[in-house]
């Protein structure tokens, strides 16, 4: 087991005396990443995929969760539900690429078919010649393998072990911190794409969850002073929030009222006056890649036109990016001797960081989620 453990990480913080984060194994060795995909993305509940971009019986989207190919299937009832993405004969990947794949799932290698609801339909000549019919072979028993699912609103979570809590549990204090805002209409304006990026996915979260970095890193991109931000920590949902004096809706930069909000583990929402939302969804592929999309949302109002969304768009892409180069260089930092013991953090700013990485410690090291204790 790698070096992380809740004892070695030590206490939280002696007064305001800042404490070292993470170690460098964390974010770097291939060993703590086995351990994440065994535990954290095992045991919780992971943001996995947009419903809206399922629309239609037959969508079908191809992930990644725990490191094990998982894909999401809206069937013809207008039902979304999550299989392994793996054909039952010779453990072939199904679905490589969002696609629709009409009423079947067929596999390319043999022809073995299923149904959207993951039952197998067809299994040709596999008793012989003309033959699907084998001794012994019960089809019903070899059905896709279905993996926990849970469709909150627009997002789709799956929890591949099978033992987190009931979702709305497992979220309520995220949800809490939401009850003022109406989640009902969400309205899809745009998605950016930002493909790989080269880095470990807690350092993205860890990056969203502090506004320290927000004065220096986004300077031309916003306009949020860190003396109107502030932490929280709340069970499994860990962020900050701004509250300006003034708000300003344009969208040369980010200049309005905000929360920053995070479900352990992946998850991610932000929400910005007076009705936009941004979700992002993020799929750890390994110690130093992580995918990552962003979904931008209103809540009421009159829907921008194409300039507005782009514009919109365009905004978040560019404070997308700053972080992207901040968070590789965390990666590549990560390399060096002197990252071993994680560095300090701030006592005011990163306590919402450190609570984030004793998440991490727990899971890995106790071999189950803290949300289970």
């Amino acid at each position: 087991m790698s070096e992380v453990s809740a004892v070695q990480f030590g206490p939280f913080w002696s007064g305001t005396t800042p404490r070292a984060g993470l170690p460098s194994s964390a974010y770097c060795d291939e060993e703590f990443w086995n351990a994440e995909c065994a535990t954290v993305f095992t045991d919780n509940w992971v943001c996995a995929g947009f419903a809206h971009e399922i629309p239609r019986a037959g969508d079908a989207f191809p992930t990644t969760v725990a490191g094990q190919p998982i894909v999401l299937v809206r069937d013809h009832d207008n039902q979304i539900g999550a299989f392994h993405n793996v054909c039952r004969h010779r453990c072939l990947k199904l679905v490589d690429e969002a696609r629709n794949v009409g009423k079947l799932i067929r596999c390319p290698y043999h022809a073995w078919a299923y149904d959207l609801k993951g039952a197998l339909r067809a299994f040709p000549s596999f008793g012989g010649p003309g033959d699907a019919k084998a001794e012994g072979f019960e089809p019903a028993a070899h059905g896709l393998v279905p993996v926990r699912c849970h469709v909150w609103h627009d997002w789709i979570f799956v929890n591949v072990g099978g033992k987190a809590p009931d979702f709305d549990a497992y979220a309520a204090s995220l949800q809490a911190r939401l009850s003022d805002v109406d989640l009902t209409h969400l309205m899809p304006l745009t998605t950016l794409d930002f493909g790989i990026v080269e880095t470990n996915w807690k350092f993205i979260m860890e990056n969203f969850i502090e506004p320290y970095h927000v004065q220096f890193v986004h300077r031309g991109t916003t306009d949020q002073p860190l003396d109107k931000h502030a932490t929280f920590i709340d069970g499994n949902c860990l962020g900050s929030t701004v509250d300006l004096d003034a708000e300003n809706t344009g969208t040369s930069s980010l200049a309005v009222s905000s929360r920053y909000l995070t479900l352990f583990p992946n998850f991610i929402l932000g929400t910005y006056f007076p009705n936009q939302i941004g979700v992002y969804l993020n799929v750890p592929l390994g110690p130093g890649r992580t995918a990552q999309k962003r979904a931008i949302y209103q809540t009421h109002g009159e829907r921008p036109d194409a300039v507005g969304i782009e514009a919109l768009g365009k905004l978040w892409w560019n404070v997308h990016k700053e972080d992207h180069a901040i968070c590789e260089r965390m990666q590549q930092g990560r390399a060096s001797v002197v990252a071993r013991d994680g560095g300090v953090l701030s006592s005011c700013w990163e306590d919402s960081v450190r609570a984030f990485q004793e998440l991490v410690a727990v899971n890995t090291s106790a071999g189950a989620p803290a949300s289970h204790r």
